[in-house]
């Protein structure tokens, strides 16, 4: 809202607002232009996607996306934020989400009869008939004095809403007409939305039993002694595993719901060598800053020197050019320097350069020129003065805020700012401004609360208009203001060839032992081993076939074709990059390792998992054995060089103090065990219990179970939605196919 805010004509408001709501009302400005427009389109085989087995059109799509960055791009420019590669894609997503959410919602409502009157929208815009106000059209509603929404500013609200409206409606202008027939659909989606999901709402429901339920499993306890080995007492290396036990275990539990591969989805283990620059490039680094040093230094012009010798070539002799620490709280505003450079800039003297030092990805020579207090607080009224108006407006401002003054001290200054502010940044928390830097405000508020005692209470004049400030505080630490060079600091090309070099050869050795192998087995353990032994640390990248993406790159050149090499037309286990790909400031060399499809797995796709469950079952039962030995759970516990532990267990929290969560075991306490028994070694997930059940406490009666009733219907209702849409998107058996499309990998 705040770009609405800055909007004086009502028309470019609701135009604005519309925008930055969201880019559902995109559906209908293309449907308007085009009757004919659709989502779905047949223009290859395979396309950009699917949604319920049909494709979508890519050229749609294309058309959609386009609009969508651009909205952004302008946003991004108004916040002064970077619009690059990853904002790009951002956008492109937001685009696909609400295609496919469109489709299947429409199809939601065309089969429930869902639909918005005319009456029934014009309520639901002007709060009318049991709507309340709608949060992107409070603008219209709200106070512009007590900035709050009251039945007379809804009234006149309603009166501006309706005219801007009809001026919409009105206008013949054929952009115009876009503009409201896309508000207008915009507002009936939503609508229509709001209405399926309050119907899916109404049909949940929790019945008595299921609440009575939730209250016995929440209070009903037991308190238990049990006696716990965990599995991590016995090392993986001890337990040992012929290679015919482990395809046994594969043959008996293959078809297992747990290792069920759900999507279809492929791996690749990559790893990656870093180029940094070198001990010679630093020192090479060094030399030269230290030769712009001494000039700088000597220099009588700052400005022309920074401008001359700078890559970043920007000079500010003010307040703004205050410095901070790296990873101080206002870092994100003003330039940064190294800690360990903080006490040697705090009492340099004006004049002296510092340098050179690294930060970031440049290397830096500064100049100090003066110094600031690291924190100032004030408090102020604003008596605004737009600097337009003319000079008998001005003065009147000025008599205005002179006669506040002779008024005002510390005691009545709140009430003061609560009555006469004009400022809403903190009107609100009277009037205070804490913790912020002179280069923060503008020069004439912020030199009166760096200069002026503390206590004083003054006016000052700004392009905002009359001040009256009183200066609550200011720390006697001070931050620099600098004047810096700065050059980059990279990795020379000698260093860069010779990083080149050392990854191409990894890349030689792993074609070379791998090219030999047949068993895909094999293969990746090849890769693991050559990769280690090179220092280097490999690491999995899983990729799902129905939205193929890859995260963790710098580059969209370097995540494509890492795709590329997953999805290519020879792709199998073993198949590697066939040159180090460049990610900015690495190399990464790639292979594929797992290709998975749907349905019951490959031995190799579930050789890791069910390896580590025969481990532990194994290790379950070398514990079984041992603890059922032993009768006594203080026999137990000195045996296995442990204690008798104490817990308090409830069925509807499955967890177990000093052990962790349990629900099997917890389960079979609530189903089986009577108070004083004694259970048999319990496998559980992180070890073996032996448990005796000292005592359980029922519930207490209750007349009624409304409360945990009510809980259970809020939880429910409160994820609907999203559980929704979700359900939704898998029935629609979406495919995210865009960026094999743009790939020509797969079409």
């Amino acid at each position: 809202m705040a770009i609405i805010g800055k909007i004086r004509n009502n028309s470019a408001i609701i135009i604005i607002a519309f925008v930055i709501v969201g880019i559902a009302m995109l559906y209908e400005s293309f449907k308007t232009a085009n009757p004919n427009f659709s989502l779905f389109g047949d223009n290859t085989e395979y396309g950009i996607g699917t949604v319920y087995g049909e494709k979508v059109d890519a050229n749609k799509y294309s058309q959609i996306s386009a609009r969508v960055q651009d909205q952004d791009r302008i946003q991004a420019q108004q916040q002064q934020k970077e619009f690059g590669d990853k904002e790009i894609e951002s956008s492109n997503d937001k685009s696909w989400n609400f295609m496919v959410d469109s489709l299947i919602l429409s199809q939601e409502y065309n089969e429930l009869g869902i639909s918005v009157s005319d009456r029934e929208f014009n309520s639901y815009l002007m709060a009318m008939d049991g709507f309340t106000v709608l949060q992107d059209l409070a603008q219209f509603f709200t106070d512009s004095l007590t900035g709050t929404i009251t039945e007379q500013s809804t009234i006149k609200g309603r009166q501006k809403l309706q005219a801007t409206l009809t001026q919409l409606k009105t206008n013949k202008d054929p952009q115009a007409v876009q503009q409201w027939n896309s508000t207008k659909q915009y507002y009936t989606d939503r609508r229509k939305q709001e209405k399926y999901f309050n119907l899916l709402s109404q049909g949940v429901y929790v019945t008595k039993l299921e609440a009575e339920h939730e209250y016995h499993s929440n209070n009903e306890k037991k308190n238990i002694s049990f006696v716990f080995r965990r599995y991590s007492e016995i090392n993986d290396a001890d337990v040992k595993i012929k290679d015919s036990e482990l395809r046994a275990f594969y043959d008996e539990h293959k078809s297992d719901s747990k290792y069920a591969i759900r999507s279809a989805s492929r791996e690749v283990r990559m790893f990656d060598v870093v180029i940094a620059p070198s001990k010679k490039d630093s020192l090479t680094s060094k030399r030269f800053m230290v030769n712009i040093k001494s000039q700088f230094q000597k220099s009588t012009n700052d400005s022309i020197f920074v401008m001359k010798n700078s890559y970043n070539k920007m000079y500010v002799g003010d307040k703004r050019a205050t410095a901070v620490p790296e990873g101080n709280e206002k870092a994100n505003r003003f330039q940064t320097y190294p800690k360990t450079l903080d006490t040697i800039f705090k009492v340099a003297k004006v004049g002296q350069v510092v340098g050179p030092y690294f930060s970031g990805e440049n290397i830096f020579v500064s100049k100090v020129i003066g110094f600031t207090p690291s924190k100032l607080s004030a408090r102020h009224i604003l008596i605004a003065a737009d600097k337009s108006k003319d000079a008998k407006f001005i003065e009147g401002k000025k008599k205005m805020a002179d006669s506040l003054l002779k008024l005002i001290n510390k005691d009545n200054f709140t009430s003061f700012v609560e009555k006469f502010s004009e400022d809403p940044g903190s009107k609100t928390n009277g009037g205070k401004y804490e913790n912020f830097l002179e280069g923060e405000m503008v020069k004439e508020f912020s030199d009166f609360c760096a200069t002026q005692a503390i206590g004083k209470i003054g006016v000052v004049k700004t392009d905002f208009g009359f001040h009256i400030i009183e200066v609550l505080d200011r720390s006697t630490d001070k931050l620099p203001l600098l004047v810096s060079v700065s050059q980059p600091f990279k990795a020379s090309e000698a260093t860069i060839s010779n990083k080149e070099s050392e990854v191409t050869e990894i890349l030689y050795k792993l074609d070379r032992q791998i090219s030999k192998e047949s068993d895909p087995l094999k293969k990746i353990a090849l890769f693991d081993t050559i990769v280690t032994r090179a220092k280097k640390f490999p690491r999995p990248i899983q990729i799902e076939d129905n939205s193929a993406k890859v995260y963790g790159f710098t580059t969209s050149l370097a995540a494509d074709k890492i795709l590329e090499l997953a999805y290519g037309p020879n792709a199998e286990v073993g198949t590697l990059t066939s040159y180090p790909i460049k990610d900015k400031d690495k190399y990464v060399i790639a292979m594929v390792s797992s290709i998975k499809e749907k349905g019951e797995p490959k031995f190799e796709d579930v050789k890791a998992q069910m390896e580590r469950d025969l481990i532990e079952e194994k290790k379950a039962k070398r514990l079984i054995n041992q603890m059922s030995k032993l009768k006594s759970l203080d026999k137990l516990a000195k045996a296995g060089n442990t204690t008798v532990m104490q817990a308090e267990v409830t069925f509807g929290a499955p967890q177990i103090n000093n052990a962790g969560y349990e629900p099997e075991i917890v389960g079979a306490l609530f189903s089986a065990i009577k108070d004083k028994k004694r259970t048999l070694p319990l496998k559980g997930k992180n070890g073996v219990y032996v448990i005796v059940v000292n005592k359980t406490t029922k519930a207490p009666s209750t007349a009624n179970y409304n409360v945990e009733r009510d809980q259970l219907l809020n939880a429910v209702k409160g994820s609907i939605q999203s559980q929704a849409l979700a359900a939704l998107r898998k029935k629609a058996d979406v495919v995210d196919n865009r960026k094999l499309f743009d790939l020509r990998v797969r079409l």
